[in-house]
């Protein structure tokens, strides 16, 4: 007897990449490798050592393959995966390290390979922070092509579905999603991908990343999703509502396509405000600035009509390479995007890396750094990071502060220093900052004498000593990620307090209340430019505080600037002045909510809940 499958099951997840996809469930099978482990004969080492080489070889010739296939106007980050997985390949800590264990111990490569991965991870996953720990899965999808490899097989994503209709659309269903592999089977001929569900994974994740460039909508952090879907079921993807519907009746199909249909229309008029100057009801204008992470996303800001970049991070250029960038290198990236946005202006954030984003052992070496160094601090997210990391390395922050001063000759460039939270650490930034200029000088190389320098608001003892910030800074940037991170004492990562992370918690909005109205006083500048700012919903409340620069993802900055269209300021006071009054969690929320729902023109009624068959926390 066949199973009967439960009609409207409904499974929840974080949903990435807005938007509603409709079809037909392919589960991909995990990346279960039997690893055989045995010792060899001191003979059989160099057979041993050239199938690693041989593996490694057709590895990155697959990368290489993959990366011609993807179209020119594809978006930067696409290549961006490939390019990473290709430099994680041919990182001595991976592709070397595992050969000197076949040599010293005597045993076979996969063996030798698995021992390399565990201990890689191992680092990564002390990390405490939350993008960069999440760094392991990608050594893990290249480690795994490679043992692949070894045992004479391919990437288990090549495998489709036996029966595709025409004009079928696939949802691939995986405990995780390599982003390479999802790349290889989009270019496929035939294969229509509407998005993807995933049992690992969160919003700042590869495959979150993939899904936003792509445009297409995604599901992560389902529980036991391989387990509940069947292959071939119908499903609907809600990014929006961060549910799955599996095996929907007529009726909320009907429902789900009439939405799909809407949310059509609505991009069509989105992309109308392209060129509109962003200004509330009353009048009041409001810049909304672009959060790139390399150089080719300007492209996107742009589209987008970005009114200049927040935030550019720099860190792109650091990781996953042997050696650290030059002074010419870096000058080139920044000059890229400044030419880009024509005038428009781009804020380079320095260097914002440290034991918590680990630099490889070569580029630790080349610092000066003994191998081990920036590792094994005992609590990474408070140790030696960031600005205190710059500090700490001055020839590391002087050449890239050379390299953003070069970059402002070509357009309006800005810097901005990370994680500040004492006086003296802005003194000494600043005293490198005249440092680089005189050296330019010495040089005669061009640079804006005027670059406007500014630092972020990201702990809280910065945001309870402004008047030292404001007295001697030209702008300031909340970075609310890591600001509620440190106000509440969370780690994101541990799940087991990771429900405690709250962005509405009354601390979390007085520090950044606070920071907004200090600096609209001092008359600097205060952008935000954590999750915060691309969040349709917490527009108003922003809004209200008196904040007048918004920095996203510019795939929210349409979304966003609709909103701001409809705002009225001093409606949005109102709100600001009601949710800053209240200590209770509950009544802030219910007051935004209130908000949100009052202040849109056309309400979307609330689609009907199907049955679960899981619940998690959105």
């Amino acid at each position: 007897m066949g199973e009967t499958r439960v009609i409207n099951a409904e499974l929840r997840g974080i949903g990435v990449a807005r938007g509603i996809a409709i079809g037909r469930a392919h589960l991909l099978a995990p990346s279960e490798l039997e690893i055989k482990q045995y010792n060899v004969q001191r003979a059989d080492v160099l057979h041993e050592v050239a199938r690693l080489n041989n593996a490694f070889s057709l590895v990155r010739a697959e990368l290489e393959e993959l990366r011609s296939t993807v179209s020119a106007d594809a978006p930067g980050e696409v290549k961006a995966f490939l390019d990473l997985h290709r430099m994680i390949l041919d990182d001595s800590l991976l592709c070397d390290a595992p050969r000197d264990l076949v040599r010293s111990r005597l045993i076979n490569a996969e063996w030798a390979l698995t021992i390399q991965l565990e201990e890689l991870c191992r680092q990564f996953d002390a990390i405490d922070d939350e993008y960069f720990s999440s760094r392991s899965l990608d050594v893990r999808q290249v480690v795994e092509r490679v043992l692949r490899r070894l045992a004479g097989g391919r990437p288990a994503v090549a495998m489709l579905p036996r029966q595709l209709a025409e004009g079928e659309r696939l949802v691939l269903v995986a405990h995780d999603l390599a982003p390479a592999d999802v790349l290889q089977l989009k270019e496929r001929a035939g294969v229509n991908l509407a998005g993807f569900v995933s049992e690992a994974g969160g919003p700042t994740s590869h495959t979150a990343i993939l899904a936003r460039s792509l445009g297409l909508p995604a599901l992560l952090g389902v529980a036991e999703a391989r387990e509940s879907i069947a292959e071939g079921d119908l499903v609907v993807l809600d990014s929006d509502g961060g549910r799955l519907i599996v095996n929907p009746d007529s009726a909320l199909l009907e429902t789900y396509r009439q939405r799909i249909q809407e949310e059509g229309l609505h991009r069509a008029e989105l992309r109308k405000l392209k060129g509109r100057i962003a200004r509330t009801a009353d009048g009041i204008p409001v810049q909304l600035l672009a959060n790139i992470e390399m150089p080719e996303d300007a492209r996107d800001a742009l589209e987008a009509g970005a009114d200049g970049v927040g935030l550019f991070r720099s860190e792109f250029l650091f990781m996953n390479r042997d050696q650290l960038p030059s002074e010419d290198e870096q000058f080139e990236a920044y000059a890229k995007v400044a030419r880009s946005m024509k005038g428009k202006p781009v804020v380079i954030r320095t260097l914002d890396i440290g034991a918590d984003k680990v630099l490889t052992s070569s580029a630790r070496l080349s610092l000066g750094m003994l191998p081990g160094d920036g590792i094994e601090e005992p609590n990474p997210a408070l140790g030696l990071r960031a600005i205190r990391y710059c500090l700490a390395y001055p020839e590391l922050f002087l050449t890239q502060l050379r390299a953003i001063l070069r970059a402002s000759s070509q357009g309006t460039v800005r810097i901005l220093v990370p994680m500040l939270a004492h006086v003296h650490e802005i003194e000494e930034a600043m005293a490198f900052v005249a440092r680089a200029k005189e050296q330019l000088k010495d040089r005669r190389q061009k640079f804006d004498a005027r670059v406007a320098v500014g630092g972020m608001i990201e702990v809280p003892a910065a945001a309870l000593t402004l008047p030292a910030f404001v007295s001697r800074l030209k702008f300031l940037s909340i970075g609310t990620n890591d600001l509620i991170q440190y106000t509440l004492a969370i780690d994101r990562n541990d799940s087991a307090v990771a429900h405690l992370y709250d962005h509405l918690h009354p601390a979390v909005l007085q520090l950044i209340h606070r920071t907004i109205r200090t600096g609209e006083k001092a008359r600097v500048p205060v952008s935000v430019c954590g999750e915060m700012a691309g969040d349709v919903v917490l527009a108003e409340l922003l809004l209200g505080m008196g904040l007048r620069q918004f920095s996203m993802n510019p795939s929210q900055l349409l979304t966003v600037k609709q909103r701001v269209f409809e705002l009225s300021t001093r409606t949005a006071a109102r709100l600001a002045a009601r949710v800053l009054r209240s200590h209770d969690p509950i009544e802030i929320r219910r007051a935004i909510e209130r908000g949100s729902a009052n202040g849109r023109a056309a309400p979307r009624p609330p689609l009907p809940v199907a049955p679960a068959l899981a619940q998690l926390s959105p």
